[in-house]
């Protein structure tokens, strides 16, 4: 139990004055460390699919205690992760290589209109998701879904 700063007598973490002197308590940091509590199991899940910036919270999600137990909000941890790694390798990799044979003459079609089409259908996948994961659907995405699962089993 904390004590008041000016004058010592006991006050509880909740406190912003002193009962007795009525000094201002300084802010426990325990109060304000529990930001992941507060989140619900649907809403850390949703935040995972959040499109460029999803992997943050499913990183956060998989290395909080919280949601160890939880293999839905896991799953769609992974799932997420997943979908940002394959919008990577769509940007890193497979844009440089239409680029490159585009330009040696080995495709008719212009590189940025494949690597484009391959970034608007997993950002459409993004959206897709975020849609089912509010509606409560665990819905499990062809080859992304399985390595989630199988990611998420090997964890327990």
């Amino acid at each position: 139990m904390p004590f008041c700063c000016k004058c010592g007598t006991n006050v509880s973490e909740r406190d912003v004055f002193c009962a007795r002197c009525g000094a201002r308590q300084p802010v426990f940091a325990s109060a304000t460390a529990n930001y992941i509590n507060g989140i619900s199991p649907r809403t850390a899940s949703l935040l995972c699919y959040i499109p460029f910036v999803g992997w943050i919270a499913a990183i956060v999600v998989l290395a909080t205690a919280r949601f160890r137990g939880n293999h839905t909000v896991r799953f769609h941890a992974f799932q997420g992760l997943y979908l940002f790694v394959a919008w990577l390798l769509v940007s890193l990799v497979l844009a440089p290589v239409f680029a490159i044979s585009f330009f040696t003459g080995g495709s008719h079609v212009p590189y940025f209109a494949l690597s484009g089409l391959f970034k608007l259908v997993i950002f459409c996948t993004w959206i897709f998701m975020m849609v089912k994961v509010s509606q409560d659907d665990h819905f499990k995405l062809p080859v992304l879904g399985e390595l989630a699962e199988k990611s998420v089993s090997e964890q327990r």
